[in-house]
């Protein structure tokens, strides 16, 4: 090619460039060192089942299963020739987010312009669509274990409502998986506990499905979300010991006490069992007269604070001074018009999300790959972090520890002794005067350990609850039948004695006594 030919293409080029409006959103942080790959894989829970019947009433004759379109990003193998991908590919998946049956060009266009009217992002699609992103579609995978981060949406939202944040975690050497926010049997999601169940399947789905990605650390996940999403995640978390951090970007919990309030009524989650890490970023704060007007709208109820609630995991509460709710979502920025941006621009929202990015990666740093320069960073006072004076404020909360759950009890227990269990409890009521196993739940490992012929650490356990629950005569016969099994026939009719004090009905202490005593007297 010729010098005067090589010029030509150049300044054409520059031109098309030049002839692409600018985005309303910029990226601002650093990204990583890794190309990005992206890819999508259009799969079904075959364990659930979806809609039965179609938007005119039909009953639908194909597959019946849950759709599950899963959008993966992660960290790639250089290629020096590949063109990155257009944004316009991620709301082309937007027509088959819950159904796969192919489309023809003209019922894939008709539907996407009704999808993106919906939702508000008609009018800048084609400014948008044409705007370069950091991935290469379909490009091989860097070999791992890379930790994965599970995305979920916000409230029946796209997958790709923070294509930017996942990219940017992706090239910080994360794999990002991220579907579609569905209702239990609609494409809309239902503001009720079987729409948060039906989300928290999805990210035991994805969990489940993580497995199959041979570049991917089981042993590493964490959850992330905005909004709905946010909220969901903490519910998945007490249901799924792997996760292992949560990050809540304005999450609904605080913003819907009434499901978060349900959920602890039927034994969805409790906040005393919440011991995963959790970075909760906030929008700005409210003044008394917008709160009194969501209190109308949402029925918010202000005595009852999940977040407050939390004692035994290490929280990160970061309020912004500038953010809205919608501004969690890069792809709110992107195609939102000026008037939605309240009294800050879409550049000074960019730049909000761009920090906000930052510490979800400094965070995730910290709890997945166990850095410590990265928790200290969270520990920083922001402008410490070079954060813009007045945009950020931090609240860190560290865990209380041993949780007051059986679980990380007992790994204290192996950690310190069996024979410290009431020596520990003592000294944690210190801290924590609420500290309390439930009874029930004790009482049933000292007998998982009896009947595993853990004697001692049984008489142990056993010993833990009397000291909870001194007025418990169930607790007291329960000591005494462990210390029989190890041999302690005067402590067992001590206690037996002790139970039936408090309760005289106690056969099964009359019993043993009778038995015992007339034993000792002969």
């Amino acid at each position: 090619m010729t010098r005067a030919k090589i010029l030509a293409v150049v300044l054409l080029c520059a031109s098309l460039a030049s002839a692409i409006e600018k985005s309303n959103f910029t990226f601002s942080v650093a990204y990583g060192p890794h190309p990005v790959g992206f890819r999508v894989v259009q799969q079904y829970d075959y364990t659930r089942s979806y809609k039965r019947v179609d938007t005119e009433g039909n009953l639908i004759t194909g597959e019946r299963a849950r759709p599950i379109q899963t959008l993966i990003w992660y960290p790639a193998q250089a290629a020096p020739d590949a063109k990155p991908m257009l944004f316009g590919r991620y709301l082309d998946l937007m027509p088959t987010e819950d159904a796969f049956t192919p489309l023809s060009a003209e019922q894939h266009a008709l539907k996407l312009k009704a999808l993106l009217q919906s939702n508000s992002i008609g009018k800048n699609y084609e400014r948008e669509r044409v705007q370069v992103t950091k991935v290469f579609e379909d490009a091989g995978p860097q070999p791992g274990p890379f930790p994965v981060v599970i995305y979920a949406p916000s409230l029946s939202a796209s997958a790709f409502e923070n294509s930017d944040l996942c990219e940017y975690l992706a090239s910080h050497g994360f794999i990002v998986l991220s579907i579609p926010s569905l209702g239990m049997h609609s494409r809309g999601m239902t503001l009720d506990l079987e729409g948060i169940e039906a989300q928290v399947g999805d990210i035991e789905f994805l969990i489940g499905y993580l497995h199959t990605i041979p570049q991917a650390d089981p042993t590493r996940i964490a959850v992330a979300g905005w909004s709905w999403g946010g909220m969901t995640n903490v519910f998945a978390a007490l249901q799924d010991s792997r996760i292992q951090a949560l990050v809540s970007l304005d999450g609904a919990l605080r913003y819907q006490p009434a499901r978060m309030k349900e959920g602890e009524a039927v034994g969805l989650i409790d906040p005393n069992k919440l011991t995963v890490p959790l970075l909760y970023i906030s929008s700005q704060a409210y003044t008394l007269e917008e709160l009194n007007q969501l209190n109308n709208a949402l029925k918010i109820e202000n005595s009852y604070n999940f977040l407050n609630k939390l004692k035994y995991n290490d929280t990160y509460l970061v309020q912004t001074s500038e953010m809205i709710h919608p501004g969690f979502s890069s792809l709110f920025i992107r195609f939102r018009e000026d008037q939605y941006f309240t009294d800050y621009t879409a550049a000074e929202f960019s730049e909000n999300y761009s920090w906000t990015a930052r510490y979800v990666l400094e965070f995730l740093q910290a709890y997945a790959n166990n850095d410590g320069r990265a928790r200290q960073f969270l520990k920083n006072e922001p402008e410490k972090n070079s954060v813009p004076p007045h945009l950020f404020k931090m609240d860190v909360r560290e865990a209380l520890r041993p949780a007051a759950n059986i679980p990380d009890f007992a790994r204290d227990l192996a950690a310190q002794g069996f024979d410290k269990a009431t020596e520990i409890y003592q000294r944690v009521r210190k801290n924590d005067p609420g500290f309390k196993l439930p009874e029930r739940d004790v009482n049933s490992w000292g007998y998982d350990l009896l009947g595993a012929d853990k004697v001692t650490k049984a008489v142990a356990i056993f010993q833990l609850n009397v000291a909870m629950y001194p007025e418990s005569s169930n607790a007291y016969d329960s000591l005494a039948e462990a210390q029989e099994a190890a041999g302690d026939k005067s402590g067992a009719i001590a206690n037996y004695h002790k139970s039936l004090s408090l309760n005289d009905q106690n056969q099964h202490a009359i019993a043993r006594l009778k038995e015992l005593e007339a034993g000792k007297a002969q």
